[in-house]
């Protein structure tokens, strides 16, 4: 009888799909709480075998027969599970689906798990810049300078160092474009703003190693940027002692506009130092967004940004103390002149994307970048150096440093990009041109005169301890090809995830052609889904740019600049193993995530360090390696926020000459502490707190080759402590009335910057004697300072 009845039912369905005739496309986006989209999310048809997973950008799409009354569940690990049960009538239905994390709510604030993590990009979330104390203004950076494997080492600066690799050698892209800083700067003083608008930002992507084809030729790391589209009015004023900031936005169906204005001033925070001075330093940024979809098969998008920097520095005196309990000294300047510099970068993208369906595209993108940079100095100073306790002398003298140096730069660039997917295939490729103009005009010189004698001393002249001059010009353009399959399997071991590619690169200036494969597996077992295993092994290279190509020599304190045509790409090849674990703790979610890398480095550029400025050598004279380890606990801490902690050991090594030495981004250790907490019971109240400690790098005299770069630098230790208020917003939002209902939130914050008062190092100035003795001192950074700031959100 029950087989009878069923062969009923399967009849029945059969001759209504037979009448019925066609096929429906149901097909949307899968995200989480927070609006990010979710990767790897399954979409189920339930009671059949029928199943998808989300691409990249949350997007899913399958077909299923019209008439039928079907029930689509939605999952992925970490998070709550949706249904979503429906007839489908037409050609095509859209299903957008939010996931909801799996964790405690405390009263409106809800846990929000980070995806699992398959590939070599990790996803942050943008949200946790918000109430991040910052001291650059570039929260973004920041955000990822406390991620395992990455160090920053000075507050003023928001570049960074990954895995031994110079600052130079991390790829920034912003919506798919790739982001050029000012090349002159040399001081984390004189650096502003980034291009990176926080309030702007929708979804961050990060690789510190072991990244796919799609990303340019660099060494070290991938920071992907993609700004947000929103679909209705929001608004956002800032403001503290380090300056101000203006984001509105606003979107519909079709069209999304976004612009934010920023304004920084370091003035407050270069008070705390030892050299007393008058600080204006003027920090202006500017950038609009707009993307316009008129139908479904085309959008388009366009980008502008305009950042105007100024550094106006007068000195006045400085002292320094400096030494050891048994051995103190003092170090006292008084100054005459002034630094004036001025840095003018432009920045204009256009995406033209052609959409075939939910899984294909075809983008066409232009872009350009300028800059114009004038750094000028004129300063004298008279030193003297003592013995702290005997006030004995241990050098007197006179010095005068003197600049005008000018770079005009420009960079055009076209590509297109492909992507489409086929079964479990999402195929991307992708063509770009770029076009490089730039001219230099650089004359700099320093006078040292110590116990009255001129350095270097010559009875015979009068002789500068160092001058520099050079006129260079050059006109180059390169181009690349890549292609890459994202391969995904769901056998019964587990689910298996391969990207595979390669990256082919050319550049006129040397007619160097690269090559550069590249592949990265993630494997999750179903055994054990607690566990993500993931190994990369690639080939990457690090194609000059204007700076790795001045060959400069420097003899007898005069220094000469060459551009050298005979350059060569640094290259690195890369392996990678790692793992994520998670796990319950406490009735919370955590994962505890692993990384091993070994890097063998070959035709390196040697350089060196002064502040944030990389001196290249200008010739590929060495090769090394670099070999660590990354160990990161990321979860829960307090119930309802993400926190993190981070631990990582790195040893990197040049051979140049025959002679193993330290690279100038040794850093043997550092550890990072990212920690955010709710007042008990309220959701008003909110602490972050950051925390780094990294060791310090090694160091030498100025304009000295590598070999005598043998000291190495005090460890870097830092706390900032951010508490914020919630004025208004939240519980009582909708019993709001009159102008108070437009106001989402009022934020009130109070930041301390260097909360124990720790004199960190960012370089030294060297002292000379006529006896050719040499005393370091030390430049040192921020101290403890208390800073307030106000937030309002529309």
């Amino acid at each position: 009888m029950r087989r009878w009845a069923l062969t009923v039912v399967l009849s029945a369905c059969a001759a209504a799909m037979w009448a019925q005739g066609g096929r429906t496309r149901v097909f949307g986006v899968v995200k989480d709480d927070a609006g990010a989209p979710l990767e790897l999310a399954t979409v189920r048809r339930n009671g059949t075998a029928q199943m998808v997973f989300t691409n990249l950008q949350g997007r899913y799409e399958l077909y299923v027969s019209q008439g039928d009354t079907c029930t689509l569940v939605y999952g992925l690990i970490g998070y709550e599970q949706r249904k979503r049960k429906f007839t489908p009538l037409g050609d095509s239905l859209r299903l957008d689906v939010t996931l909801p994390a799996l964790g405690h709510t405390m009263d409106q604030a809800t846990v929000t798990a980070q995806h699992l993590q398959t590939d070599a990009m990790q996803r942050l979330h943008a949200e946790d810049t918000r109430h991040m104390p910052s001291t650059t203004g570039n929260a973004v950076e920041e955000l990822v300078a406390t991620q395992a494997g990455v160090t920053s080492r000075n507050e003023l600066s928001s570049q960074y160092n990954v895995r031994g690799g110079s600052f130079d050698e991390n790829c920034v892209y912003l919506n798919g474009v790739e982001i050029y800083r000012p090349l002159l700067v040399r001081s984390g003083e004189q650096e502003g703003l980034s291009v990176i608008n926080s309030d702007m930002v929708g979804s961050i992507r990060f690789s510190n190693g072991g990244f796919p084809a799609r990303y340019g030729d660099k060494m070290s790391s991938v920071l992907d940027i993609t700004y947000k589209q929103p679909e209705r009015f929001e608004a956002k004023l800032d403001a503290s002692l380090l300056g101000a900031s203006a984001y509105v936005g606003a979107g519909g169906k079709h069209l999304s506009f976004m612009t934010g204005l920023r304004y920084k001033t370091t003035e407050y925070l270069l008070g705390s130092t030892d050299t007393k001075a008058e600080y204006a330093p003027r920090f202006l940024d500017w950038q609009a967004y707009l993307s316009w979809r008129p139908n479904d098969r085309w959008s388009i998008d366009l980008l502008g940004n305009i950042n105007d920097n100024h550094y106006l520095f007068r000195p006045k005196d400085r002292e320094t103390h400096f030494g050891t309990m048994d051995n103190p000294r003092t170090f006292r300047v008084y100054f005459d002149g002034q630094e004036k510099d001025a840095y003018r970068t432009y920045l204009g993208a256009l995406t033209l994307t052609r959409h075939f369906n939910a899984e294909t595209y075809l983008a066409l993108t232009a872009s350009a970048f300028s800059t114009k940079e004038r750094e000028t100095y004129d300063i004298s100073g008279q030193y003297w150096l003592q013995e702290a306790t005997s006030q004995e002398e241990l050098g007197v003298g006179t010095y005068m440093e003197h600049a005008r140096n000018r770079l005009q730069a420009r960079v055009m660039q076209g590509g297109l990009t492909f992507r489409t997917r086929i079964t479990a295939h999402t195929i991307m490729a992708g063509a770009q041109w770029q076009s490089e103009k730039i001219r230099e005009h650089a004359r700099e010189w320093e006078m040292r005169d110590s116990m009255g004698y001129s350095l270097p001393y010559d009875p015979q002249r009068l002789s500068l301890i160092y001058s520099l001059g050079a006129d260079e010009e050059i006109s180059t353009t390169r181009w690349s090809l890549y292609a890459q399959d994202t391969w995904r399997m769901r056998p019964a071991a587990g689910l298996l995830n391969i990207t595979y590619g390669v990256r082919v690169s050319h550049w006129s200036w040397n007619g160097e052609t690269l090559v550069s494969p590249r592949l990265s597996a993630g494997f999750i077992p179903s055994a054990n889904d607690r566990w993500t295993l993931r190994a990369a092994l690639g080939m990457y290279y690090q194609a000059p740019f204007y700076k790795e190509l001045r060959d400069t020599t420097l003899h007898e304190g005069i220094a000469t600049v060459r551009l050298n045509h005979d350059i060569k790409s640094q290259r690195s090849v890369q392996a990678i193993i790692g793992a994520d674990y998670s796990f319950r703790a406490l009735d919370r979610p955590f994962r505890f995530t692993a990384e091993a890398y070994y890097k063998s480095m070959s035709n390196l550029i040697p350089y060196s360090v002064s502040g944030v400025r990389t001196v290249y050598a200008g010739r590929n004279m060495a090769k090394g390696y670099a070999v660590g380890l990354d160990l990161k606990l990321f979860g829960e801490f307090v119930p309802g926020t993400d926190s993190w902690v981070t631990f990582s050991v790195m040893k990197t090594s040049e051979q140049i000459g025959g002679q193993w030495l330290p690279r100038p981004t040794d850093g043997r250790y550092s550890l990072s502490l990212f920690f955010t907490d709710y007042f008990p019971g309220t959701t008003r109240w909110k602490l972050t707190l950051k925390a780094a400690l990294a060791d310090g790098l090694p160091f030498g005299p100025p304009h000295s080759d590598r070999e005598a770069q043998r000291f190495r630098a005090p460890a870097y230790k830092r706390v900032d402590v951010g508490m914020s208020y919630r004025l208004l917003g939240g519980e009582e939002s909708t019993l709001r009335t009159g102008l108070r209902r437009y106001v989402k939130n009022i934020w009130l914050g109070v930041d301390a910057f260097n909360l124990l008062g720790i004199s960190n190092v960012s370089s030294y100035y060297w002292v000379t004697d006529i006896t050719n003795t040499r005393y370091a001192v030390p430049n040192y950074l921020t101290g403890r300072l208390i800073s307030a700031r106000i937030s309002v959100e529309f």
